[in-house]
């Protein structure tokens, strides 16, 4: 059961319960910050992308990893990043149950795995730690910040596999689609494009040429497969 915290906006002044969200280590436990209510959040005025990133220690095997720092949007427009102070311990009970089998497909959506924590997105880094949360559950491990930093949107990460989230509120275009693919083909992995905004119809075609999986995140942080490829990223897993 995800923990929430108590957040107070110094803009508008009113309090919202932050859902704390965990991430999957690749040796299967949860990796949970410690987020500090006590403490005033940073309003978040202009992006800085090593600012967008912490490093926390796996609390079983102790492995460092980046994930997105910890945000929330009041409805009020003002984007809070909230302190960390460290990672939660491990779950005496051995692997967290969240990160244990992979989700079955919610029933309202065949083909869709929910991610093992529901959030809702309301920030560009919400629909990064959603990302991260599905490939997690896919069984994909060490999914950390890609290496090269693409032109449009925020790369992943994982053994064989790079994947592409755009939180933007553009379709994707067939250029974005291809951009990915080369940059996979490169380095001999697979990919899976994530978008908000869905897709340009010639990136939809341009998609199913090369078999680039792509993805929908809808706002309950699930992500859809809008072709075939997707479909089968989704069921065959890592």
């Amino acid at each position: 059961m995800s923990e929430s915290v108590p957040v107070r906006c110094p803009a508008c002044r009113r309090e919202r319960l932050y859902a704390v969200p965990a991430w999957p280590c690749a040796c299967g436990a949860t990796v949970t910050p410690l987020v500090d209510g006590a403490a005033p959040p940073a309003v978040v005025a202009h992006r800085a992308w090593a600012e967008e990133w912490i490093t926390l220690p796996c609390p079983r095997c102790a492995r460092p990893a980046q994930w997105p720092h910890p945000e929330l949007g009041c409805p009020c427009g003002t984007v809070l990043r909230l302190p960390v102070t460290g990672t939660a311990p491990a779950d005496p009970g051995g692997a967290a149950p969240d990160t244990a089998p992979a989700p079955r497909p919610s029933p309202d959506s065949p083909g869709a795995r929910r991610p093992p924590h529901p959030l809702v997105i309301r920030t560009a880094l919400d629909a990064v730690t959603a990302t991260v949360l599905y490939l997690g559950a896919l069984g994909f491990r060490d999914v950390r910040r890609a290496d090269q930093r693409p032109t449009v949107g925020i790369g992943l990460a994982a053994p064989g596999l790079l994947a592409l989230v755009d939180p933007s509120v553009r379709p994707a275009s067939l250029r974005d689609v291809e951009c990915l693919w080369l940059t996979a083909m490169t380095e001999s992995a697979r990919c899976a494009h994530f978008s908000l905004a869905g897709y340009a119809d010639d990136a939809r075609t341009g998609a199913d040429r090369l078999g680039v999986p792509l993805f929908v995140l809808d706002l309950t942080g699930t992500p859809r497969p809008v072709n075939p490829a997707a479909d089968s990223f989704d069921s065959e897993g890592s």
